[in-house]
């Protein structure tokens, strides 16, 4: 006799569930931008930042103990509650950006940000299996969309912070403080309002096991190794653009640090908004006529950021610089969007979360080997052209990887 399973959802819970989840993802990267746009007024501050080189490490080291703590993160989400891992995960690393603030030393800095970097590993994982378990096909996209959404509004927030970081009254202390209590405060109401739910269909029924069976499954299955890969290549340079961006902006063009924050985040970032919101809904209607679809939606916004890369490192003047940034996050929403999608598409729910957790793991790993490489390049006076042409050959090359994958049909 087949198993119970539980009715679906109704669809405007499932949408609830999304609205619940945005202003933390609105804080989860809101958390991470701001010290990139405030990066001149943090190592004047704390002067044994001392370099380039220790700038860049700094914000690789977040990326290194992010990347390593989230497949763990993802394996809890997977066996037990997403909503505790979800809220244990806000309030803790809110508490720790209110901490930040308070830091006086690189050494301090430095373990803040990794303690920022374990508490944080666990929330992305963990949400967005949350929202592919309610939404369960035709809406799928649409929501993780959603979602991206109040990422890239927070990225937008935290590019500001250059202007706060310079205001004489508030500064770059003032904005990490009250970015902690924020969260704070929000875990409270959140961990009674969001709910569990996993759909326990016949294709989708599959006990989360053990740790050596989730990774055997998960590593066995081609599909998901090359969607791995497919993650990882284009996130180098978007790593690099979040986080060296206004810096580069600033030198380059001889513009103050507020203006270069906001010049650095607020036009890719509002792009990405629109390209998120049109791409999934591309994906989901494509679906309706070619299980495919969404892969072929991210490989269209792969192809726009090719060429936006390359020619952000070819830009002469702050107008072009933007409009290739402009570009970059119209190709950046299309593809950040269907990245779960596809993963439900080649793993069992049971198995999502993890998945997500290697793929940021191995994903961010890189990214923060990108970000110190490029410091050092930095320091060395390489030029731009040259680093941003080896990221445009990395995404060109993973639109490759993703047109292999295999998915199933639902």
């Amino acid at each position: 006799m087949a198993a119970y399973d539980p009715p679906p959802p109704p669809l405007r819970t499932a949408w609830l569930v999304v609205l619940l989840l945005m202003p933390v993802a609105f804080l989860n990267y809101l958390d991470r931008q701001m010290l990139a746009s405030m990066k001149f007024s943090v190592m004047a501050d704390i002067p044994s930042i001392g370099s380039e080189q220790n700038w860049g490490y700094m914000l690789g080291q977040f990326k290194w103990i992010y990347a390593l703590c989230s497949p763990l993160g993802g394996y809890l989400a997977d066996r037990f509650s997403r909503r505790l891992c979800i809220c244990a995960s806000l309030f803790v690393w809110s508490a720790v950006t209110w901490w930040t603030g308070q830091t006086t030393t690189y050494s301090e800095l430095l373990t803040a940000r990794s303690l920022m970097g374990l508490s944080e590993s666990i929330y992305i994982p963990a949400a967005l299996a949350l929202i592919a378990d309610y939404h369960l096909g035709s809406t799928r996209s649409r929501a993780i969309s959603l979602h991206a959404l109040a990422i890239y509004l927070g990225v937008i927030a935290g590019g500001f912070g250059g202007h706060v970081a310079e205001a004489p009254n508030l500064g770059w202390r003032w904005a990490f403080a009250v970015s902690g209590y924020a969260g704070m405060l929000y875990a409270i109401p959140l961990v009674l309002l969001l709910k569990d739910w996993r759909p326990q269909g016949p294709q989708e029924r599959q006990a989360s096991g053990s740790p050596l069976n989730t990774l055997s499954a998960l590593v066995t299955n081609v599909s998901f190794l090359l969607l791995v890969g497919y993650f990882t290549l284009p996130a180098l340079a978007g790593w690099v653009v979040r986080d060296w961006m206004p810096a580069i902006l600033k030198e380059q063009f001889g513009i103050g640090q507020g203006t270069a924050g906001v010049a650095a985040t607020l036009y890719w970032q509002s792009a990405a908004i629109v390209g998120a919101l049109v791409g999934g809904w591309l994906a989901d209607y494509w679906m309706n006529f070619n299980h495919r679809g969404r892969i072929y939606v991210s490989a269209l916004g792969m192809a726009c950021i090719a060429p936006a890369i390359f020619g952000v490192g070819q830009a002469s003047t702050l107008g072009m610089a933007i409009a290739f940034l402009i570009l970059f996050g119209i190709g950046w929403g299309f593809f950040d969007g269907n990245n779960m999608p596809i993963l439900s598409q080649i793993v069992a729910p049971a198995h999502r979360a993890t998945g997500y957790g290697i793929m940021n793991c191995v994903s961010i790993s890189c990214g923060g080997l990108a970000d110190w490489g490029f410091g050092i390049l930095r320091d060395r006076n390489v030029p731009l052209s040259v680093s941003f042409g080896v990221f445009a050959g990395l995404a060109i090359l993973s639109i490759g990887l993703v047109l292999l994958i295999r998915p199933r049909t639902e």
